[in-house]
């Protein structure tokens, strides 16, 4: 007889009973599932875990991660630890930081029919379609922007009826912006000067020779934010 404070759910097509309050990734590992590969780093921001289900006998396809959504009753669902989608081969120091090198590398870029569905696909809640535009636009340095917290799930290519490729084609844009369009950090160019000229050479040496309580001490006792 059924457990009544457990719930019903279906993994890979098999019936299991699990506690209401788990992710779906607790309730593979609570029906004996080992997590080997789609097993991140369990807080949401690797995109690992990607997972496509349904409820019941709703029609609608939903998707999300498995380790932050909460599993439900009647859940059918199966996971996709890896998307098949297309990344070209480059070499980033051979590419120009423009329209014409983005639609070289992923003609499929202006197929898009700014129809929304990779942003309602979106765990992170980016909008996706914006900054799609934008690549459109040529405009590397929005993109950029407005993808930095794009966590590579492939969730939005999986859902986008134009095929394209959404996260690889934003991720080529930061590349391309931090190799050629982001403002030069002058702190750090002198910074890597001074290593390189041997400035701390000697108090690299010292601290090797610390003992491992002293390391903790000074570390501890470090001014993080100078004034």
């Amino acid at each position: 007889m059924d457990n009544p404070e457990l719930i019903p759910i279906y993994i890979m097509g098999k019936r299991y009973l699990v506690p209401p309050s788990l992710t779906i990734q607790k309730a593979m590992e609570y029906g004996g599932y080992t997590l080997v590969r789609g097993c991140g780093c369990r807080g949401g921001f690797c995109g690992a875990c990607a997972t496509v289900y349904r409820l019941g006998s709703d029609y609608k396809l939903r998707i999300g991660l498995a380790c932050q959504t909460v599993v439900e009753p009647e859940m059918y669902l199966a996971q996709i630890p890896s998307f098949p989608a297309r990344r070209p081969q480059y070499r980033l120091e051979e590419l120009k930081p423009t329209l014409g090198q983005l639609l070289a590398l992923y003609p499929e870029l202006m197929r898009c029919l700014s129809c929304g569905t990779c942003t309602k696909a979106c765990p992170q809640n980016l909008d996706v379609r914006d900054y799609m535009a934008a690549a459109m636009r040529g405009d590397i340095g929005a993109v950029a922007d407005k993808s930095f917290d794009c966590i590579m799930c492939g969730l939005c290519t999986a859902r986008c009826p134009a095929e394209e490729v959404q996260y690889n084609i934003a991720i080529l844009c930061r590349r391309l912006y931090g190799r050629y369009l982001a403002p030069r950090s002058q702190h750090l160019i002198e910074r890597v000067a001074e290593v390189e000229a041997g400035q701390y050479d000697q108090a690299l040496a010292a601290m090797k020779q610390m003992p491992v309580e002293e390391l903790r001490r000074q570390y501890n006792a470090r001014d993080i934010e100078p004034e």
